[in-house]
C-alpha cells in the first residue's frame, strides 16, 4: 500500500479538507446570535440595524457569498451606468491597467539592469538613487501623478510603473553581474561582438533571475492596483470594492477579494511557467 503522502491527489484531498473546515469555521460564526449584545451606536448605524439587534451576525454566511459569486460569475460584463458594472468588466480595466504599467517597467528596467550589471562604474553611480526611490511607498506617487498628468488612469499606471521597475532592475542588475566570467572571457576570445555576447551568452544566463523579478514586480502591481482604484476611483476591482463597502455590501466585497486572489494567483503562476521556460536543467 502506497504512502497517503506520495499520493499525486493528495495535496488537492488536504486542500479540500481545509477549505472545508474553514467553510464551517465561517458558518458556525456567522450563526444568528440569541442574546443582545452591547454594540457602539456608530458601529451600528455604520453596518445596520442587524448589529445592534445582536439578532443577526453583520458578517455574510457562506450562502450569501455564493449567491453572490454566482451572480457576478452567470453575467460578469454587464453595464448599468457609472457605479453599476460587472465585475469582468472591472476586473477587465485592473488587468489593462497592471499590464500596461508592468510592461512599461519591462522596457526601462531591464535593458537599464543590463546596463547596470555590466558597469561596475554605472552601478555605484546609480545605487544611491535605487537604494532610496525603491522604498518609497507607490501611492506616495499617486498625489503627485494626479496634480502633473491630471488624468486618473494614467495616474494609476504611473503607480503600476513606479512599483513594477525596482525589483526588475535590481534583479536583471544582480542576474547580468553574476554571469559567470568564464563564459564572457570565451566570449571575448572567440571574438564575439558586444550585442551578440549581450543577447547569445549573458541574457540566457541571466534569464531565471530576471524572470524571479518580473514575478515579484506583477505581485507588487497587483497589489497596489486595489489601493490605487480606491483613490483614483471611476473604473478598477479596487473602486468596485469601495463602492461596494459604501453599499454596506460586505458580500460583494468578499466575493471582489476571492477575484483578487485568483487573478494573482494566475498571473504568478503564468510567470512562474515562463520562469521555468528560461531555468537551465542538467
Amino acid at each position: 500500500m502506497k504512502d497517503f503522502r506520495k499520493q499525486k491527489w493528495a495535496p488537492w484531498a488536504l486542500s479540500g479538507l481545509i477549505l472545508v473546515v474553514l467553510i464551517a469555521i465561517w458558518t458556525v460564526a456567522t450563526l444568528p446570535e440569541q442574546a443582545a449584545v452591547n454594540v457602539d451606536p456608530e458601529y451600528a448605524a455604520l453596518v445596520g440595524q442587524a448589529a445592534s439587534t445582536g439578532s443577526k451576525t453583520p458578517l455574510p454566511t457562506p450562502g450569501d457569498v455564493g449567491e453572490k459569486l454566482w451572480g457576478h460569475v452567470s453575467d460578469p460584463f454587464y453595464d448599468r451606468g457609472t457605479n453599476d458594472k460587472g465585475i469582468g468588466i472591472q476586473l477587465g480595466y485592473s488587468i489593462f491597467r497592471v499590464l500596461v504599467g508592468f510592461g512599461l517597467a519591462a522596457l526601462v528596467a531591464i535593458p537599464l539592469g543590463f546596463l547596470i550589471g555590466m558597469s561596475p562604474l554605472l552601478y555605484k553611480a546609480l545605487d544611491p538613487f535605487i537604494q532610496i526611490l525603491k522604498p518609497v511607498s507607490p501611492l506616495a506617487w499617486m498625489p503627485l501623478a494626479l496634480y502633473t498628468i491630471k488624468d486618473s488612469d494614467i495616474s494609476a499606471i504611473f503607480v503600476i510603473f513606479i512599483c513594477s521597475i525596482w525589483p526588475m532592475l535590481v534583479n536583471t542588475a544582480f542576474g547580468v553581474a553574476g554571469v559567470r566570467r568564464d563564459w564572457l572571457n570565451v566570449a571575448k576570445t572567440l571574438e564575439v561582438s558586444a550585442l551578440r555576447t549581450a543577447f547569445q551568452v549573458i541574457l540566457p544566463a541571466a534569464a531565471p533571475t530576471i524572470m524571479t523579478g518580473m514575478r515579484i514586480s506583477v505581485g507588487i502591481a497587483w497589489l497596489v492596483i486595489v489601493a490605487a482604484e480606491m483613490l483614483v476611483g471611476g473604473t478598477g476591482i479596487g473602486y468596485f470594492v469601495w463602492n461596494e463597502w459604501n453599499n454596506l455590501s460586505i458580500a460583494n466585497i468578499i466575493s471582489a477579494i476571492l477575484f483578487i486572489g485568483l487573478i494573482g494567483m494566475l498571473l504568478d503562476t503564468l510567470l512562474a511557467r515562463m520562469a521555468r521556460l528560461v531555468s537551465y536543467k542538467e
